[in-house]
């Protein structure tokens, strides 16, 4: 089955995506626009579902600070927002977004609309956490599921450029025909979609432990040769897990990544399932 183009519309959205952030190099006309079209009702679907793998489903997960971590994500997607003078090494997503809302006539609320995240701790995001504004940005981010699913879409169409462009010359062919073979169904979509915003697109060097990474690059990379259609959604799935028991097996003893394998290998396996 051949992938749909995405509509024109998260095209457009690609660019104000990517405006933010280093160029990527162009997309040639193979790979401009490769993905499922998802129907309004599937694309509903999908937006749920990754609320679902970030906050539970619930509205008072759309504002997150975890254990551990040195930065806020909020939104359906966990979107990470650095604090000031913070720098860490994973993509900063929030302000991206921020400016993907507003070149759709969006206006976040105005405690979301800083440079920077406002709160210097965890402790202080806490103590703000029932605040007016802060329930305010809750409840305009529970009425925008469509805004931030489009926002996810439009970063994973951005990804495939930058992949191919940091993927070695021998594997880009291959890299392209996968990605297409997934695309080709609508949960094989999903999960361009949601993993891309779940671990990040491979390319950044700072997104990798003892030099290997775990992002959409190296699950492409990672597939065995099948079909397109269901048989590579069910490949992705199980190559994305190979490239996370990589990562946990990789990481610095210290960070305990091990205790997500088993929430990490469920998502995994939504890839799989048809919508």
């Amino acid at each position: 089955m051949q992938a749909l183009r995405l509509p024109a519309l998260l095209a457009a959205g690609v660019l104000a995506a990517t405006s933010c952030g280093p160029s990527a190099p162009a997309a040639d006309a193979s790979t401009a626009g490769v993905g499922g079209r998802l129907t309004a009702a599937q694309k509903e679907k999908v937006g749920r579902m990754i609320w679902k793998n970030e906050c539970g489903g619930t509205v008072r997960g759309l504002t997150t600070w975890n254990a551990g971590e040195e930065f806020p994500s909020l939104g359906i997607g966990h979107f990470i927002w650095y604090p000031a003078g913070f720098n860490g090494r994973w993509e900063e997503s929030w302000p991206r977004f921020v400016a993907y809302a507003g070149s759709r006539g969006e206006t976040v609320p105005a405690i979301g609309r800083g440079a920077d995240a406002p709160w210097s701790s965890k402790a202080a995001f806490q103590a703000q956490f029932d605040s007016a504004a802060m329930n305010e940005l809750r409840q305009w981010l529970a009425g925008r599921v469509t805004l931030q699913t489009d926002f996810i879409i439009a970063r994973s169409q951005a990804a495939l450029p930058k992949i191919l462009g940091a993927a070695p010359a021998a594997d880009r062919a291959r890299i392209r025909a996968n990605y297409q073979k997934v695309a080709s169904t609508a949960n094989g979509t999903y999960a361009l979609i949601d993993y891309v915003n779940f671990k990040g697109d491979g390319t950044k060097a700072s997104e990798r432990y003892q030099g290997q990474g775990w992002g959409l690059l190296q699950v492409l990379q990672g597939m065995k040769d099948v079909p397109s259609g269901q048989p590579a959604a069910r490949e992705f799935a199980n190559s994305a897990k190979r490239a996370l028991d990589r990562r946990i097996a990789n990481s610095p003893p210290a960070r305990g990544e091990s205790r997500w394998r088993a929430g990490w290998h469920n998502r995994c396996e939504t890839y799989a399932r048809p919508l």
